[in-house]
């Protein structure tokens, strides 16, 4: 099943995707559970938005892909590295990814997100799939110069619009097989598989949780694949991952107040 939310006439809602129509749902899934409402909306009526806006934080996963690490000139880690976003980071399909004054080096990090479906404190590696709605597409948008500045990734990783999400959220995913491919332009930057995570899903979940509480509907970003880049206005990102969707958002530079 694939959850997505939407803009329609002066609303917003959830829905499921149903080939090229949503099933519109009554109530929050993430959060609250759901019915349908009986209605269908073709999905070219509606907007597609960030299927989840967190409820108070973003947490990612830095360098568990071992040839990222190397292309950055990185140790491969032997615990998780987890940094935060704001969620005032996160935008959705169609929103665009903002370049700031304060940095000439932004890039792109294609990745899979995990959405949390109830409160998560301590979980072990045995039941922390157990407290993941599903999966969506992220971009972890990075300033890339502030990040090697500055110790503390804060400001490199949390600039607005620094959160690309959506478009939908698969809640059936396959943990062995899930694919991160980015493009540019078109062109094929990243190509990488969640076999290939130093840290699965369930360590990296039982590692968060054992410091702090995930809510329902916070984001888990669980790393990128080799490949990462730079990004200049007047561009397209594109983050695809087949079976939950493709994440396509415009670069622009940050216009004057």
């Amino acid at each position: 099943m694939r959850v997505t939310r939407f803009a329609h006439a002066d609303r917003i809602g959830y829905g499921i995707v149903d080939d090229d129509a949503l099933v519109e749902l009554v109530g929050d899934p993430i959060v609250a559970g759901f019915d349908t409402s009986g209605h269908r909306l073709p999905l070219s009526d509606v907007r597609l938005l960030a299927p989840v806006i967190p409820r108070s934080k973003v947490v990612a996963v830095g360098r568990n892909y071992a040839k990222h690490a190397a292309e950055l000139g990185n140790d491969v880690p032997t615990e998780p590295l987890v940094f935060l976003k704001p969620n005032t980071s996160v935008i959705g399909p169609g929103d665009a990814i903002v370049l700031p004054p304060e940095s000439e080096d932004v890039h792109f990090e294609g990745e899979v997100a995990l959405v949390i479906g109830r409160v998560a404190r301590r979980l072990t590696p045995e039941n922390a799939l157990g407290a993941v709605f599903g999966v969506t597409v992220a971009n972890d948008v990075t300033a890339r110069d502030l990040q090697r500045r500055e110790p503390q990734w804060a400001r490199a990783k949390g600039f607005d619009t620094f959160c690309p999400l959506g478009p939908a959220v698969e809640t059936e995913p396959d943990w062995d097989a899930l694919r991160v491919i980015t493009r540019v332009d078109g062109e094929v930057k990243q190509d990488g598989v969640s076999a290939d995570w130093i840290f699965d899903a369930p360590t990296v979940l039982s590692w968060i949780t054992a410091s702090m509480t995930l809510l329902p509907g916070d984001v888990v970003l669980m790393g990128t694949p080799e490949g990462v880049g730079p990004i200049t206005a007047g561009q397209t990102v594109e983050v695809e991952i087949p079976g939950v969707g493709t994440l396509r958002n415009p670069v622009v530079a940050q216009q004057a107040d």
